[in-house]
């Protein structure tokens, strides 16, 4: 019999388990992951770097990066937050550093450091790590047992508390919702845009500020589609800014990211076929850059437009631009007419772009649902239809953008669900 059994051998499995014992050191506590190799979106993570969490801000603040929990994060955050996240593997030897974008790495820059001292502190403290062991049932104590039943491929097994930390499995939330529990959809979450635009054509690996916005390509008669396109608007979940990176089959970047984990469930009932429209110079807009290149005009008429650096953009894209806009390289400022500029204008504050598909971003893959949020008792992470089962990481529906984010989650809903658990067994 096992005090604790937990389902998922990730980021979010290990954690709690870790500090169930750390509060309990006399429960026997196991984990069951069902491939070979345990924390393998912690190898991933980061480039293989591992992007641990983000810097401390106010929960509030913090909370803001969920398109989804958001609102429900913010108490949790305050009970075991980033700074938190980061004294704990500091308390394990981890040395980390603070990158200029908030990112959280260790110093190292390898995953495989968080791993060896996540797997130590597992061994120190006595915990059962099962590989191999896929869950195939999962029964609640009944009127006359005190404990939860698991049929697993390593066999049958008991337990008094389980926490379900296994990310996007299908297999465990039709488990869940078998138990009651709603399931709200999956989609994709954090994936980059597929482009095909010559416009766009050999510029792999340039990157600038700019401001995005979704506009849907709405069939004639889609009046459900017209219905997700204004309720998504008004939650301001179409619109991101921020570093934008053109990659061999698109676009990419933090704020296509940003983007993306904003308007996820939007995406997908557009089969990810929409117009991406551009404000390559954030700074301005449409009327504003005008007025400013009608005073270049007049201070360097002779000058050719191609070669000008009138905004701040790389000169291969600048060039590219100009050309869409019907402006030739040799043309000089004085040459362009009131129709062509307005043209210029356009390119650069509201360039469109028709999006024609997703692409995954890197090796990470995050997806928007999971567990209803309604069903949860976030003070401890625990089902509120059934009491004894706790719930972290991505098997809830919560996701972030990149930055570490989605890590902080798992980190603080498993710290959570380890004190409920610890709780609970002792008032037993």
């Amino acid at each position: 019999m096992y005090d604790l059994l937990v389902i998922g051998g990730g980021a979010a499995g290990f954690y709690g388990a870790l500090h169930t014992a750390r509060k309990a050191p006399a429960l026997r506590i196991g984990i069951l992951e069902q491939g070979k190799q345990v924390l393998g979106k912690v190898k991933v993570s980061g480039g293989g770097r591992c992007n641990v969490t983000h810097s401390p801000a106010a929960p509030e603040v913090f909370a803001r990066n969920y398109p989804r929990g958001s609102r429900e994060l913010i108490g949790p955050f305050y009970s075991h937050g980033s700074s938190d996240v980061m004294a704990f593997f500091e308390s394990l030897g981890v040395a980390l550093k603070t990158e200029a974008d908030g990112r959280v790495f260790p110093v190292t820059d390898n995953s495989q450091t968080i791993i060896d001292n996540l797997l130590s502190e597992t061994s120190r403290l006595g915990i059962e790590v099962h590989t191999q062991s896929k869950l195939v049932a999962l029964n609640p104590p009944g009127p006359e047992s005190d404990h939860w039943e698991l049929q697993t491929t390593s066999g049958s097994m008991k337990a008094r508390r389980i926490l379900v930390a296994s990310g996007s499995s299908k297999k465990v939330w039709d488990m869940l919702s078998g138990l009651g529990h709603t399931i709200v959809p999956p989609v994709p979450s954090l994936f980059t845009f597929n482009v095909a635009d010559s416009r766009l054509q050999g510029l792999q690996g340039l990157s600038c500020e700019a401001k995005l916005e979704i506009i849907p390509d709405i069939p004639e008669g889609q009046n459900e589609m017209g219905i997700y396109y204004r309720r998504a608007k008004k939650a301001k979940q179409l619109q991101s800014e921020g570093p934008l990176l053109i990659t061999h089959w698109g676009l990419s970047g933090p704020a296509v990211l940003k983007l993306s984990a904003m308007a996820a469930r939007f995406l997908e009932k557009t089969h990810y076929r929409f117009v991406l429209r551009i404000n390559w110079v954030p700074q301005y807009h449409a009327d504003g850059i005008r007025s400013y290149f009608e005073g270049v005009k007049q201070a360097d008429a002779a000058q050719r437009v191609g070669k000008s650096r009138a905004v701040s953009l790389p000169g291969r894209l600048w060039r590219r631009l100009v050309e869409a806009s019907g402006i030739t390289p040799e043309t000089r400022w004085a040459e362009v007419s009131r129709d062509t500029l307005q043209l210029l204008c356009k390119e650069l504050t509201a360039g469109e772009f028709r999006i024609h598909g997703k692409s995954t971003f890197k090796e990470e893959f995050v997806t928007a649902g999971g567990v209803s949020l309604k069903q949860l008792n976030f003070k401890r992470f625990e089902s509120k239809i059934h009491p004894g089962l706790f719930l972290a990481g991505e098997v809830l529906d919560i996701d972030a953008v990149t930055g570490g984010f989605n890590f902080q989650n798992a980190w603080t809903g498993a710290y959570l669900a380890a004190q409920g658990i610890v709780e609970s067994l002792q008032s037993d």
